[in-house]
């Protein structure tokens, strides 16, 4: 409104003031009332000083850049409660002795504990033994435990880690504590965590190795321990360090594989040994890990690692879990962003080297982890313990213990195919660690199925399994031993479900438990391997009950018997063959 003047000499005193108070009235109605907000959040009434309209439309929360309201199930709950941050529940429960809602089922997995139900009304605990190491105090602890609240045995793992049953909501306290004590921890080992981290078994110890790398999985660890942002990632993640020796860790499974590898003279970098970068294995998805054209000091390693974990952890897919693994995020990206990514995370450039410049990797033993091998070290041999799908009980933990304090060093050394290593064993005490292994119902030999056999829990102990992995396993491993006269390995994968926790593409025989006609049953798969035998394996029988598999089998090992070439594996022999060829040897027309 303008300014109103008026003419004083027109109008009385009386009046004068009551038109200046009326016009004064008619200008201050026209003034809107203002209330807004400081920067600081004070109330102001001056629009020019105002920083905050409350009224705007605020975004949506994101939760690694994606909204909230895009999230999957799992990334949800982690967004309102982290799965480390739940002491107090976890005390709730055990002080109650009652089972969590599903939300707190996915985080209890944070500190290792898994809420097996249906299949078992218990808890599963879960450890990480990096590098597959362990003492014989930590054997004989988890023994005491395994017998005084849970299922009396442990079950060694795919990952060189260990496995305990149906332990109570009520002990889950002073089983963390207990696990504690024993300077172990099962933090991050479920879930949406990095898992065991694998490393060559006998690194360190091993005459063919190039490096040790068992100070490679343990540093990783200690990283991880102490770094909160490397839990909770997208999905699971598994990182191996192979030493490039005898015994395969089967790196190329693996999210990020680093294999040893031998550069010699005249080539672009200097002389020596250093690492190789194997990305995105997910057998499981059908994809091995490939070489992603890095070369790494040993020195760097452990750093370019948390760099390619953290470029997941803040890229990987958080709206579908069946994209939210590594090999998503590059499939979309393409390697040299996700490098380039990584590089920005790193205070050193990227090394980049062909593998045609590198030395071929040593030749792998496949029976090399079970039986008498001699060490680097002058005198000492490692024994590789037979235990059939990685079942221990708890009287066999303390025997092993035991042979380990007074016959070896005190160590053991776990592997990716589900057996036991007592290494540092002086050679004239062979005898006697033989004969108390026998003593305990262990052996350190086996026949050529069963020392390379390896199966998942299976329907004892898994909700998701269609059959008794390990049941059938031990029999069908046995069964084609006894029958066959067979000098060269043969790896029997046998998982229980699709998610092929025991890797059934990449054994020589793979099977992965359904149900058939309502009876247990498997899709039989042929021809897989990894490492220098890496393929994927082939559908044999789409279906069939376990109670006829074996008879199918044993025709198929009838025909290797009599039809392989000189020194032919049962590898090569279903590899030269069509699929079809491979059923009419075993007659898989009569199976259903």
């Amino acid at each position: 409104m303008s300014t109103v003047f008026i003419d004083n000499s027109a109008f009385t005193a009386t009046q004068q003031q009551y038109l200046q108070g009326f016009f004064a009235g008619l200008q201050q109605r026209s003034l809107v009332p203002f209330a807004g907000h400081l920067t600081d959040g004070r109330i102001t009434n001056d629009p020019s000083t105002s920083a905050t309209n409350l009224a705007t439309e605020q975004p949506e929360p994101l939760y690694f850049g994606t909204p909230l309201s895009e999230l999957c199930r799992e990334e949800m709950w982690k967004y309102e409660q982290n799965g480390l941050d739940i002491w107090d529940k976890l005390l709730a429960h055990a002080s109650e002795d009652r089972a969590p809602e599903p939300a707190d089922i996915f985080r209890f997995k944070f500190h290792g504990l898994f809420y097996v139900a249906p299949a078992q009304d218990s808890f599963m605990l879960r450890l990480r033994a990096p590098g597959g190491v362990l003492t014989s105090a930590q054997m004989r602890g988890l023994a005491d435990m395994a017998e005084d609240w849970g299922a009396g045995r442990c079950d060694l793992t795919t990952r060189a880690n260990l496995q305990i049953r149906e332990f109570q909501p009520r002990h889950i306290i002073q089983v963390l504590n207990k696990i504690e004590s024993l300077a172990m921890t099962s933090r991050g080992s479920g879930a949406d965590n990095i898992r065991n981290i694998t490393a060559s078994p006998l690194s360190g110890l091993d005459p063919t190795e190039l490096l040790d790398v068992q100070p490679l999985a343990s540093a990783l660890q200690h990283y991880i321990s102490n770094c909160r942002d490397l839990f909770g990632l997208p999905r699971k993640f598994n990182v191996a360090f192979d030493n490039g020796g005898a015994i395969s860790v089967v790196a190329d499974t693996n999210d990020i594989g680093f294999v040893a590898v031998e550069v010699s003279e005249g080539k672009d970098v200097p002389p020596g040994i250093y690492f190789r970068v194997l990305l995105c294995g997910i057998t499981g998805h059908r994809q091995f890990a490939t070489d992603c054209g890095l070369l790494l000091r040993l020195d760097q390693t452990v750093a370019v690692a948390v760099a390619m974990i953290r470029v997941f952890a803040a890229n990987g897919d958080r709206t579908d879990r069946k994209k939210a693994r590594l090999k998503y995020l590059i499939d979309k990206w393409g390697i040299a962003k996700f490098l380039e990514e990584t590089e920005k995370l790193l205070a050193f450039p990227l090394m980049y080297l062909s593998v045609e410049q590198c030395q071929p990797r040593r030749a792998i033993d496949r029976a090399g982890h079970i039986g008498v091998h001699p060490q680097s070290q002058p005198g000492l041999v490692s024994i590789g313990v037979v235990v059939p799908v990685g079942r221990l009980p708890a009287a066999q933990m303390r025997a092993l213990a035991r042979i380990a304090e007074e016959l070896g060093s005190g160590e053991l050394r776990l592997t990716v195919w589900q057996n036991i290593i007592v290494p540092n064993v002086p050679i004239d005490k062979v005898e006697a660690v033989q004969q108390s292994l026998h003593d305990a119902g262990l052996n350190f030999t086996a026949g050529p199925v069963l020392r390379g056999t390896v199966a998942c829990t299976g329907n004892q102990g898994c909700r998701f399994a269609a059959s008794d992995t390990k049941t059938h396993a031990v029999a069908l491993a046995d069964s084609l031993d006894k029958h066959f006269n067979i000098m060269q390995p043969i790896n029997l994968h046998v998982t229980g479900c699709h998610h092929s926790c025991a890797q059934h593409y990449i054994g020589d025989i793979g099977l992965m438990g359904i149900k058939v006609a309502g009876e247990e049953g498997y899709q039989v798969l042929l021809g897989g391997g990894a490492d220098a035998d890496q393929g994927l394996a082939r559908e044999l029988i789409p279906a069939i009950k376990f109670s006829e598999l074996t008879p199918v089998l044993h025709r198929l090992f009838d025909a290797y018997v009599s039809q392989r070439a000189d020194d032919e594996s049962f590898l090569q022999f279903t590899r030269r063959r069509s699929i079809g060829q491979l059923r009419t040897l075993c007659a898989t027309e009569s199976a259903r």
